[in-house]
């Protein structure tokens, strides 16, 4: 028999309109949280995972040809950049030469339609949040939408749970924030409860290949598709060898009970487990989050499971609003769409190279991905131009805000091409063409201070 506190949050979801699909899904999830459930995964329950890479891979031409053309594109678009003060979709940043994420991955794929003679679908999963903006910003791109297809589905949402009961929160003065999306392992029940999927597999397509719209390395690529259509698996889930700047995030491993591929996230490790988690040497691969699976396999799984697929539970303790932390502590339920490799007999993962794992989370990153580090191909593929990616730490109470960023750096980003690593501590804003070689580190001053245009910043 259901719990108050669930029928309150059912009811809620039913009045919002919420496909019957997702409810019954949020309600799996509901259950296993009223009965304790973490999502934990201890250390003593897996072990490191090896794997293949790319760059070994015999692909042909004709298989890589013939599998881009079966494939069709997904890129989460939910996120609105919170974290960077924005209150709209992060896809819409501007990136260089005035092009955004968006623009960036609209020229990609339709690039590539040519170079392939392809269809190449290309679909947003967008969020209530971030589909207003998201489709006025491609409405410039007038063939971007394939025939059949839309050009975008919405991703699902729930109720924040009040820690202290389980009820749904009610925060009549800005009731968007009582609602939270269910985390990008969504993206099965929104496919299907669409009807997208279904379209999908009537229009002939037999692969989807989803990432991050935040990750321009992710590139609907022939020669990995050509790899994922001849591997035969259902699924599949490219990594990168873990480096400093990865020790808090998640990573591959291999469950001891049934010889499984897992995702360990930060937020399913006991704290016993931290250190665990931090060593790369005994865990070397985390997830790009770009991900391949098999059309037919997956309509297959999710009919046998009902719709619900079973992915770990993510228990994420937050505030009702982000940004005030007086505010109640709610639990957001979530669940990883990555996560979902353990649910597939078969499924394999691949080492890639960094070059398709290049995420703006922070704006350090936004600063690279603005620097001269990278050069924008007639492909419109971000291509590394430096031997090595360099460090960047940017003094977060100056530059953590997409405004007060842009603000320092007003004539563009520095060279950083032959930057080792570069840190600013204080507020320091930069003129037109400066220049970072080799370890800088920018101290912090009794005032603002600026670096004159044409400055070489260098450790000597």
């Amino acid at each position: 028999m259901a719990s108050a506190g669930l029928n309150r949050a059912r009811d809620k979801m039913v009045e919002a309109g919420v496909d019957a699909a997702a409810i019954e899904v949020f309600a799996h999830y509901y259950r296993l949280l009223e009965h304790g459930e973490t999502g934990m995964m201890p250390e003593s329950s897996i072990e490191p995972l090896e794997m293949g890479s790319l760059a070994e891979a015999e692909v042909s031409p004709d298989d890589a040809a013939a599998a881009i053309r079966a494939t069709a594109v997904i890129k989460l678009n939910g996120g609105l950049g919170t974290s960077m003060g924005m209150d709209r979709a992060k896809s819409l940043l501007c990136v260089r030469s005035g092009l955004s994420f968006l623009d960036i991955i609209a020229r990609q794929v339709l690039y590539l339609r040519q170079a392939h003679d392809a269809t190449l679908p290309l679909i947003f999963m967008n969020s209530f949040r971030t589909s207003d903006d998201t489709m006025a910003a491609l409405a410039r791109y007038e063939n971007l939408k394939a025939d059949g297809l839309p050009l975008e589905f919405l991703q699902n949402k729930e109720p924040k749970l009040l820690v202290k009961d389980l009820s749904p929160v009610l925060w009549p003065k800005e009731p968007d924030l009582e609602w939270c999306p269910p985390g990008h392992g969504d993206i099965y029940t929104a496919l299907v409860g669409s009807g997208l999927l279904a379209k999908l597999a009537d229009a002939g397509y037999r692969h989807v290949f989803v990432s991050n719209s935040d990750n321009l390395g992710a590139v609907p690529d022939a020669r990995v598709a050509g790899w994922f259509a001849t591997s035969g698996a259902p699924f599949a889930i490219e990594a990168v060898r873990r480096t400093v700047s990865d020790k808090k995030g998640g990573h591959f491993a291999r469950r001891r009970s049934d010889g499984r591929i897992v995702l360990r996230e930060t937020a399913q490790t006991p704290k016993r487990d931290q250190e665990a988690l931090a060593d790369l040497s005994r865990h070397r691969y985390c997830s790009t989050n770009n991900l391949w699976f098999d059309i037919a396999a997956m309509q297959e799984t999710m009919a046998a499971r009902r719709g619900v697929l079973g992915l770990p539970l993510i228990r994420n303790v937050k505030t009702v609003d982000p940004s005030d932390p007086s505010t109640p502590e709610v639990i957001q339920i979530e669940t990883a769409m990555g996560a979902a490799i353990e649910v597939f007999e078969g499924a394999v993962t691949i080492e890639v190279g960094r070059d398709r794992f290049v995420p703006v989370k922070t704006t350090n990153d936004l600063l690279l991905l603005r620097s001269d580090v990278y050069d924008l191909g007639k492909d419109f593929v971000m291509d590394q131009a430096s031997a090595e990616l360099p460090y960047v730490d940017l003094d977060g109470h100056y530059f953590k805000l997409i405004g007060e960023f842009d603000k320092r750096f007003p004539e563009g980003a520095p060279s950083l091409r032959n930057a080792a690593s570069f840190r600013v501590g204080g507020d320091w804003t930069f003129g037109a063409g400066v220049k970072v070689v080799g370890d800088v580190d920018l101290k912090p001053g009794k005032t603002a201070q600026r670096v004159a245009p044409g400055t070489v910043l260098s450790d000597e």
